[in-house]
């Protein structure tokens, strides 16, 4: 899958059932960071407690980052913390850490606001 675009590689994972993803994700480093990366791949298996533990530890740790990245994420575009007084006035998980192209995004929805 090194060679195919990672939106291609994405649309294939998005086929797999949780635990068929956490294999793949085990099987290189190339798989694990386009599955890891891809909030979509994971954001139903995230709603399903039951799948949540289907995984191994290390998996599992990776569900609930990614499911509280992409949380933390619609809260910023959503405007949830546009206008606030002081940076203290962000909840501590407000600056979860996010790739470029997620703040990118953010900043652009906070500009047009």
């Amino acid at each position: 899958m090194a060679l195919l675009p990672p939106e291609v590689s994405s649309r294939i994972f998005s086929d797999l059932d949780v635990e068929s993803l956490c294999h793949a994700a085990a099987t290189c480093k190339g798989w694990h960071r386009v599955i890891e990366s891809d909030d979509r791949l994971w954001r139903h298996h995230c709603l399903s407690a039951r799948a949540a533990f289907s995984c191994l530890f290390f998996h599992q740790i990776t569900l609930l980052r990614n499911y509280w990245k992409s949380k933390v994420k619609q809260e910023w575009l959503s405007g949830k913390y546009s206008n606030i007084p002081s940076q203290n006035s962000l909840p501590e998980k407000s600056m979860y850490p996010m790739d470029v192209d997620t703040w990118g995004e953010i900043l652009e929805a906070e500009l047009e606001r």
